[in-house]
């Protein structure tokens, strides 16, 4: 088989999909962790001077770059895989339990990805456009400030929440997946990978869903 045919295979299509899913795991570590600069409660200080940083420095804006490509790749597997399995199998079963072998989340993977681009496009909108025009522009971004008064909102604080908790279940099926796609595929690795994962998932996950809460109670000043 030759390289192309092999990357539009449902194999090279997964697999694709486990790497662009371990790079973007990789991105939520440096993410939550910038995210977390704000629990000092410094009036925003720390937390400026990493966003400034962050909205600064060359190489990051470099990994932007391969960050958009690679959720972009990681979405068009998905729709690709998605369809070809419709196709291969146009007439469901009449009776199905999948419950049996797999969790919900793990057969709700298309309706939680479609809600995460929602809530991605939203957050861009909120965070990453106006960054990215201060930055072009020359004008001073209180990033901190600005936060704050996003997430004085009650709606929108909800619709944070909401886009975090379909982030918490897609991870708890698309880590251990990731990692089991590149080979780690055995009966001695995957139960620590789906322990490692639910351990990930719901600490990244409840440290995104402190820093609106946190603002919007007004915690954090």
């Amino acid at each position: 088989m030759s390289k192309e045919n092999f990357l539009q295979s449902s194999l090279g299509r997964k697999l694709v999909m486990g790497i662009t899913g371990l790079f973007l795991i990789t991105f939520l570590i440096v993410h939550v962790g910038c995210n977390a600069c704000i629990f000092a409660n410094d009036g925003g200080v720390l937390f400026n001077q990493v966003a400034d940083f962050m909205a600064h420095n060359f190489f990051i804006r470099v990994m932007e770059v391969v960050l958009f490509a690679g959720i972009f790749t990681h979405m068009i597997q998905a729709l690709l895989l998605t369809l070809k399995n419709q196709k291969a199998r146009p007439v469901k079963y009449a009776v199905t339990n999948g419950a049996a072998n797999s969790k919900w989340y793990s057969r709700s993977m298309g309706v939680l990805g479609s809600l995460l681009l929602m809530f991605f496009v939203i957050h861009w909108a909120h965070f990453w456009v106006p960054t990215k025009v201060a930055v072009f522009t020359g004008q001073p971004e209180n990033t901190f400030e600005h936060m704050k008064e996003i997430f004085s909102k009650e709606y929108v604080v909800t619709i944070y929440l909401l886009g975090i908790i379909s982030l918490c279940y897609h991870l708890l099926h698309g880590f251990p997946s990731a990692f089991q796609t590149v080979g780690l595929n055995n009966k001695k690795y995957t139960p620590l990978l789906k322990k490692t994962g639910a351990i990930f998932s719901i600490t990244v996950c409840l440290l995104f869903a402190a820093m609106p809460i946190t603002v919007y109670l007004g915690i954090i000043k």
